[in-house]
């Protein structure tokens, strides 16, 4: 079975990251395993490839004695037995960390100055792990670009993504947006591309948006929201903990228009939810746990205080 470019490069990050002595991010690097049997398999081929180069030279000749008139015999191959899992891997010596490095630039050179897409299907959430160590989590119905000739660049042409960036000053990390950009400075954020407004909200450090007209700071617990024809802008607050919070499974709303909440949860859950005739200015508080609502789509409607029905493939909101 073949395993596509996207993939390969994602495996080859992932490996480079996880000999390194402070990775802690095991939770979103299982999440990626276990997203497709491919992802584990080209983890496993990206190692492999890793095992062989180290082996190479580990059995290179060298001398075992300096004495006069010693002759130099080499190393046996047996003297090196990689083993192979998916548990932590501070154990592996440089050479493969070493030949991990060769391994990931070679599959990413090979798709230099090609973008890659990544899409996600309303539903689906996926995890990008980057060569410099940030991670990009994706929400459901999402279209991220990335360059390889670009690697501190992406672009979020719909949907929603989680940003947790390894700031560097001299070469900050960048989201475009249309003809709007994002510039991090230390940064953990969130962007939601809707029909005619994007959302910003940040976690940790700040972001910059727009550096070269209006240069907007936002920092954490804030929120910023800019018209998608530049037009305007609003600010606003959010507890940081709600940030990103689809990510562990929930989503809270609080005085959001109807049209919104629809969104969200069909993003969220891949199912199709409207607003009902008559309900548009209505706006929701409330917390659901996205889960149960993939099975009971109408489940929704007590949590949040709305009358939820069907009608064909369709789940209108509307008062009750």
């Amino acid at each position: 079975m073949t395993i596509d470019d996207t993939v390969r490069n994602e495996a080859a990050a992932w490996a480079v990251r996880t000999v390194e002595d402070d990775f802690d991010d095991w939770t979103a690097f299982t999440a990626w395993l276990e997203q497709s049997p491919d992802h584990a398999r080209a983890y496993d081929l990206t190692m492999a490839a890793a095992a062989d180069g180290a082996q190479a030279v580990a059995t290179e000749p060298r001398s075992r004695s300096t004495a006069p008139g010693s002759v130099s015999h080499p190393l046996p191959a047996n003297d090196f037995e990689p083993v192979f899992d998916h548990a932590p891997r501070r154990w592996l010596g440089p050479a493969i960390a070493a030949c991990l490095a060769v391994v990931a630039a070679l599959w990413l050179w090979q798709s230099f100055d090609r973008a890659t897409v990544y899409r996600t299907e309303a539903g689906e959430m996926r995890n990008i792990a980057l060569a410099d160590g940030s991670t990009i989590r994706m929400a459901g119905a999402t279209r991220l670009v990335l360059d390889a000739g670009e690697p501190r660049h992406a672009r979020l042409e719909q949907g929603q993504a989680v940003f947790d960036i390894r700031h560097d000053e001299g070469n900050p990390f960048e989201v475009e947006i249309g003809g709007a950009r994002l510039v991090d400075a230390g940064t953990v954020f969130e962007v939601n591309v809707r029909d005619a407004e994007v959302d910003v909200a940040v976690a940790e450090g700040a972001v910059i948006y727009d550096p070269a007209g209006r240069n907007a700071r936002i920092e954490a617990g804030q929120t910023l929201v800019f018209a998608r024809d530049g037009n305007s802008i609003r600010r606003g607050s959010v507890p940081v903990a709600q940030i990103g919070e689809w990510t562990t499974g929930r989503l809270t709303f609080q005085n959001a228009p109807l049209a919104r909440v629809a969104d969200d949860l069909s993003r969220a859950t891949g199912h199709v939810y409207r607003v009902g005739r008559g309900a548009d200015g209505h706006v929701v508080s409330g917390s659901v746990t996205i889960d149960p609502l993939r099975s009971d789509p109408a489940s929704a409607g007590p949590l949040l205080g709305l009358n939820v029905r069907r009608e064909g493939d369709i789940w209108l909101l509307d008062r009750i």
